[in-house]
């Protein structure tokens, strides 16, 4: 069955998530939501820690998977966690 929910947007533009859907996302104070507008439509979802053009880019950089010599998983690893520490400083 599809959950359907309605909330109220305060003065401030802010809304409270139903617990249904908290519950259905494995929502918990901090987690952070992505709204993205998909035709038209505006899709809220839980937001991961990393996409997977995050992963790629931090593996492989900006050139094309093809030229890259291959990666052993300490390389990849610390690839990982040198973009988490660049996108997430000062938070």
């Amino acid at each position: 069955t599809m959950l359907q929910s309605h909330t109220k947007l305060t003065s401030q533009g802010q809304v409270s998530v139903p617990a249904a859907v908290r519950h259905a996302l494995g929502l918990k104070p901090g987690s952070i939501l992505e709204w993205t507008d998909q035709g038209g439509q505006i899709v809220v979802k839980r937001a991961t820690r990393c996409s997977t053009a995050d992963v790629h880019q931090a593996l492989f950089g900006e050139d094309s998977v093809a030229t890259q010599p291959a990666k052993t998983p300490a390389d990849m690893k610390q690839g990982i966690r040198d973009l988490m520490q660049r996108k997430y400083a000062g938070r």
